[in-house]
């Protein structure tokens, strides 16, 4: 068992934080623009000194906090759950605060806003279409008998019942598959993989009944035929939710091989 003392001196303190960590710096180049205001895009450079823990995110805040405060960019919990701050790192959708600066391998790292969605400010993007699509997929569970009663407390479902939607579960709305889907790129009426994927969850949760209704809505010119099984989404997903693979096999129940 190894033992940890605490360090005697400032100059111990000094040595474990140089072997803990070095600190380097970085060149973060961060896309400007407001289109309200008709400004083009422009890319603001700056040094921003980093540890081999310190996040894309710790590093826009960095910039944000002493070198210039009207940096737009949205933010919320900073451990990969509200998918608030998803954007384009060195060209990848990604989330800020789950991306470390060392696991990019590079000093110069660009950070821009998604593709696919209207641009309100900087590094932060309109949701509402994305939402919007996630509410048609009518996500939440559908039964007659939904009222809960004192004889009908929950809802059993065995261990498989649950494994046929559980991953399909870990969606935390980032946007991230719909800005790597090329798809939305050309069709912006387009449902999108996040809310193909959510279509899905719910259809294959046995507790729901709303199966055909839901059905009714993606099989449409602008759903789920319209994707081209790229698989980016599903390359880009933080979670490991896999959209791809939930659109192929929601179209194996429009199709009739799945019931």
């Amino acid at each position: 068992m190894a033992v940890v003392t605490a360090p005697t001196s400032s100059e111990e303190l000094i040595t474990i934080e140089k072997t803990s960590g070095e600190l380097n710096t970085i060149t973060l180049r961060i896309a400007r623009s407001n289109p309200a205001e008709g400004h083009e895009t422009t890319y603001s450079e700056f040094k921003v000194p980093v540890k081999k823990w310190t996040t894309v995110l710790e590093a826009i805040l960095y910039v944000k906090q002493n070198l210039d405060h009207a940096v737009a960019v949205r933010y919320s919990c900073r451990q990969a759950s509200c998918g608030s701050c998803g954007m384009k790192i060195n060209g990848k959708p990604s989330l800020a605060c789950y991306t470390k600066v060392s696991e990019l391998h590079s000093n110069i790292i660009t950070v821009e806003p998604m593709n696919n969605f209207p641009i309100i400010r900087d590094l932060a993007v309109d949701f509402k279409q994305l939402i919007s699509n996630h509410k048609k997929m009518k996500p939440f569970i559908i039964r007659e008998d939904s009222e809960v009663t004192p004889e009908s407390k929950e809802f059993i479902q065995t261990p498989k019942d649950v494994e046929k939607y559980l991953q399909f579960s870990y969606c935390i709305k980032c946007g991230l598959c719909n800005a790597a889907c090329p798809t939305m790129a050309t069709d912006t009426s387009f449902i999108g993989p996040q809310g193909l994927a959510q279509a899905y969850r719910y259809v294959a949760d046995n507790r729901d009944k709303g199966k055909e209704d839901r059905l009714k809505i993606v099989d449409d010119a602008h759903g789920i035929w319209r994707c081209h099984f790229a698989g980016s989404c599903s390359q880009v997903c933080p979670k490991g939710v896999d959209p791809a693979m939930a659109i192929q096999l929601l179209r194996g129940y429009l199709l009739g091989f799945t019931k």
